[in-house]
């Protein structure tokens, strides 16, 4: 097949799909026949018909497959009687070694009836031979080329609505709601799936204000990417909240979620990194869980410094034998809080290997520390996918929670 000549997919782009494109562009024909007579009388019809085409003739399906597997012509014309396929099975054999070409078969004066089995098996048109004429024949060749393209767009359209669909179910997993029982916490909270994904990956957050008026946060990230980290994560996500609305925190809060890590998990491999932290109602303490996560930031004052309490391990690296202590922080009265994914900071630095890391998160966070709340989030976030622009943008996932109290 030329290089240079355009495929069928590229003439719905050429000059609007307009008749023109038309006029110019010389579809690859490949014809599958066993019968020299026939393939001549093809090869007269090609020649004579207003639409250019450049054919290729094979005598077998065993030959076709070997072009198959090359290259991918635009239409095939498809003898149902050859040596090595019979009927639709050749339709099938074909679709098979190149399920985006068009397929036009070629039948005897009796068999129109297998014509019309072979489009129902796929094919997009059939011929009889011997009744077709030069006019007909490049309009059917190019008809069942449209038709293929036709088909292809619903295909792929079908996909992207049920992806759209599968995006907006784990977003609704993901991305909840607050639940607060009042106006006396400020949150705000951001997801950016990394640059791979189709789908969301597995970071996940969330907040809530119990009856007491304790409020409840944690932001956490299952290790991989793809959709079953994606539900794991939900998984963690709304176990963590029926947990909080049952009372259970702190280590035995974890201890909860790693067994349902451990039961919910595909691979043995995955662990996943959190922290949680409840605030007494009334008061400016905050008792703080973490298992293997980066620590958090204090915003405090027009500054912000970095907060890094012990704890445990990762949910799921010690099955059933981890420790994750509790650790009292006060925070000054009109600081927040800011908990984040490692994609925050794991972004590269330019084109080199060199990435932000911790300390350069800090600097960025100061850099924007006057900001209110939703601004400083937004700009935090936008000045490491602007470190990391050379690379493509952050690969990873981000989850950003800021917590303040009036």
């Amino acid at each position: 097949m030329v290089a240079s000549q355009p495929r069928a997919a590229d003439l719905s782009s050429a000059q609007g799909g307009a008749e023109g494109a038309w006029a110019w562009w010389e579809p690859s024909v490949l014809l599958v026949e066993d019968d020299p007579g026939d393939a001549l009388l093809v090869e007269e019809l090609v020649d004579d018909s207003a639409l250019k085409m450049r054919l290729r003739w094979v005598r077998s399906m065993a030959e076709a497959r070997e072009v198959l597997a090359t290259e991918v012509p635009d239409c095939v014309l498809l003898d149902l009687h050859l040596p090595d396929a019979q009927g639709v099975e050749a339709v099938s054999q074909v679709q098979d070694g190149a399920d985006q070409v068009a397929v036009v078969v070629l039948t005897g004066l009796a068999e129109e009836r297998t014509g019309l089995a072979a489009v129902a098996a796929g094919a997009q048109d059939y011929l009889v031979k011997g009744r077709v004429e030069p006019e007909l024949f490049g309009r059917a060749v190019r008809y069942a080329i449209q038709r293929k393209q036709a088909e292809q767009a619903a295909v792929a359209l079908q996909a992207s609505q049920m992806q759209a669909q599968e995006n907006a179910r784990l977003e609704r997993g993901l991305l909840p709601r607050p639940l607060l029982r009042g106006d006396g916490v400020q949150a705000v909270a951001r997801y950016r799936p990394g640059r791979a994904q189709a789908l969301l990956g597995g970071d996940f957050y969330d907040i809530v204000q119990s009856a007491d008026g304790a409020v409840h946060a944690v932001v956490g990230d299952v290790s991989g990417h793809g959709p079953d980290e994606a539900a794991l994560g939900v998984a963690l996500r709304i176990a963590w909240r029926t947990l909080v609305l049952s009372g259970v925190t702190g280590a035995r809060q974890l201890r909860r979620l790693e067994e349902i890590l451990l039961a919910e998990r595909v691979r043995i491999n995955v662990f996943a990194t959190l922290t949680s932290l409840t605030v007494a109602p009334g008061t400016r303490r905050v008792d703080l869980v973490r298992a293997g996560h980066p620590g958090l930031l204090l915003r405090a004052e027009g500054g912000v410094e970095w907060v890094e309490v012990p704890g445990g391990p990762a949910l799921g690296v010690v099955p059933g034998g981890a420790c994750w202590p509790v650790e009292e922080l006060t925070v000054p009265t009109g600081a927040s809080l800011v908990l984040f994914t490692d994609g925050l900071f794991e972004g590269h630095v330019g084109a080199g290997p060199e990435r932000l890391g911790e300390a350069g998160l800090l600097d960025l966070a100061r850099e924007v520390a006057d900001l209110p709340a939703e601004a400083f989030v937004d700009g935090l976030i936008e000045r490491a996918e602007g470190l990391a622009e050379q690379r493509g943008g952050l690969a990873d996932d981000v989850a950003v929670l800021h917590l303040g109290w009036n």
